[in-house]
């Protein structure tokens, strides 16, 4: 039977999209592939670069391979935003035509007000800013006080850190419910986060207990139209998180990259049918929100280093897709998001894609491949995409 893999390599982005001056003054000079590749000297990523990643885009350290096996590309998204939920849901279909709401200076106070009231507890910071810089900014006050911090970022949404000897993990969580439930009609943000973290006064360290409360996605799409063709849909990361359990039947959260590629790993060896999809967050959240270039060269080693262990988990017949759902360049002064190509490289087990480029693809060509290729339900008018082995 045909199974499908698709791995989100989070922010890995591919280079600034046509509108990208529409969405900061750093995004036109955005790259994120291809900046990480100059700055560290030129990539070392053997395995992709064997399988095409030199195809997508020039990169110094990994040039194309005429004959690569994987078919190679940029996507163009449609969606309105250059974030985590528009990007993976346009992979999957849903065009987000109105930007999700921002708030580069805090959340009003019809905001604030109900959210203090509902949770019984006050408020601080209330800004835009870096989740690593507000805790140690404000996290002895609110241990002291018992306030939530609240930030938000360039993205759409309501984040809440809190202590964890401070306020127990089962309040916070309840807590971006409650966010969540408030947050509607003009003020529906894309994501409510909850941001947990331990230490001491001025050592205070994130730990990987996040969680993601998204709004729920338009149906139908991809992932829909495969379940009601009886393909079983496997989440690892945060895609039950990013899709609200929306289309997924089986949810495999993770606290790790490392975590997330072994879990991989083992559902490609067990299950017989489905879809395995895969968000490794760490590209992202670890280093290119802290403008690391060098460490996000490493992080993407390590995944090189076990893409083998991947592949050999493939058995004929088998999509492999790797791409990615915005860009966070590490290299430019911002350290928000920025509007950028996915990559992709697409990967059947058994066939030679010889160097073949996908061109003027999008987003939404990689759930319209998935679904063609596990015999999804035909999409109705309205859902984008085109199959990438059509063309």
């Amino acid at each position: 039977m045909p199974r499908a893999c698709v791995i989100v390599l989070d922010a890995v982005g591919a280079g600034a999209l046509p509108d990208a001056a529409e969405y900061g003054k750093d995004d036109p000079i955005a790259d994120t592939l291809g900046n990480v590749s100059r700055a560290v000297g030129g990539l070392d990523l053997p395995s992709l670069e064997a399988l095409g990643l030199g195809n997508v885009e020039p990169l110094e350290g990994c040039p194309p391979q005429a004959g690569a096996p994987a078919i190679a590309g940029r996507l163009l998204e449609r969606s309105k935003g250059k974030d985590t939920t528009t990007g993976h849901w346009e992979l999957m279909g849903i065009v987000t035509a109105q930007p999700f709401p921002t708030y580069p200076h805090g959340f009003p106070h019809d905001v604030i007000d109900p959210f203090m009231h509902k949770t019984g507890r006050g408020v601080l910071g209330n800004k835009a800013a870096s989740g690593t810089e507000i805790i140690q900014e404000l996290g002895e006050e609110h241990q002291k006080t018992g306030k939530w911090i609240v930030y938000t970022s360039g993205d759409s949404v309501f984040q809440i850190a809190a202590h964890e000897d401070t306020i127990p993990l089962d309040e916070l969580y309840e807590a971006c419910r409650s966010a969540r439930e408030l947050l509607t009609g003009k003020h529906q943000v894309g994501r409510v986060i909850a941001r947990p973290f331990t230490g001491e006064p001025g050592n205070y360290t994130r730990t990987p207990n996040r969680h993601d409360f998204s709004v729920a996605p338009r149906t139908p799409n991809y992932l829909t139209l495969l379940q009601d063709a009886g393909v079983k849909i496997h989440g690892v990361g945060k895609i039950h998180d990013i899709f609200a359990g929306v289309g997924i039947d089986e949810s495999h959260p993770t606290k790790s990259n490392v975590e997330g590629i072994n879990r991989t790993i083992e559902l490609l060896e067990t299950i017989e049918r489905g879809l395995v999809f895969v968000n490794l967050v760490e590209t992202d959240m670890l280093w290119g929100h802290r403008n690391d270039p060098v460490n996000f060269h490493r992080c993407l080693q390590d995944f090189d280093r076990r893409l083998t262990d991947i592949l050999d988990a493939l058995r004929p017949g088998d999509l492999l897709v790797i791409t990615s759902d915005h860009g966070c360049d590490p290299t430019t002064p911002s350290t928000d998001h920025t509007r950028e190509h996915a990559l992709l490289l697409a990967y059947a087990e058994g066939r030679n894609a010889n160097g073949h480029v996908h061109e003027e693809g999008e987003f939404a060509d990689v759930g319209a491949t998935v679904n063609a290729w596990l015999g999804g339900k035909s999409p109705g008018r309205g859902i984008p995409g085109r199959s990438i082995y059509d063309g």
